[in-house]
């Protein structure tokens, strides 16, 4: 496979969604980095039905749709009939079994990587937010036992301002 994907990693990531908590990517904008038209994505699936199981592929809800269409400010998503389909990064994966073009299998690869970057990257910022919230219970501690440190003085301080004369022991010279 020699052939070089001209598509940037960028556009292939602005078109991965959030949905149902998880990462998802829409029919048509499948289609449109497989170079097909989404009708025949579509079909494809349909086709293959058995290997697209409802954690691999699902329908937006009109809610869910609406509120994708708003967050992205788009209106060249308006012309659609039916509720769009998203694939899972499972579901992305079984397309190159359906879609048996030299394209469509470049184009997955690249997306799988893409999927495995960002995991990577999700994992990488988990262990930094555990590194600082160790950080944040160690500061925690530090201030906690500062204060108690000057509470300590501040008693000192106070015993020593009001301390009683003391008798002295011993001889005296008159």
């Amino acid at each position: 496979m020699s052939e070089k994907l001209i598509i940037p990693d960028e556009v292939v990531i602005s078109k991965i969604y959030y949905i149902r908590e998880q990462k998802v990517m829409l029919d048509s904008d499948l289609a449109e980095l497989y170079n097909v038209e989404t009708r025949v994505l579509n079909q494809q699936v349909k086709r293959n039905s058995d290997r697209f199981p409802e954690d691999f592929m699902f329908q937006l809800s009109d809610i869910e749709w609406e509120t994708l269409k708003l967050q992205n400010e788009s209106s060249s998503w308006g012309g659609r009939r039916k509720l769009p389909y998203v694939f899972t990064e499972h579901g992305v994966l079984m397309l190159s079994s359906a879609l048996n073009s030299k394209k469509a299998i470049a184009v997955n690869i690249q997306i799988m990587r893409i999927f495995t970057k960002l995991r990577t990257m999700l994992t990488d910022n988990l262990s930094l937010k555990l590194d600082i919230e160790e950080i944040k219970k160690k500061v925690s501690n530090q201030s906690k036992n500062i204060e108690l440190v000057f509470q300590y003085l501040d008693e000192l301080v106070e015993k020593k301002d009001n301390e009683k004369p003391r008798t002295k022991v011993g001889y005296k010279k008159d």
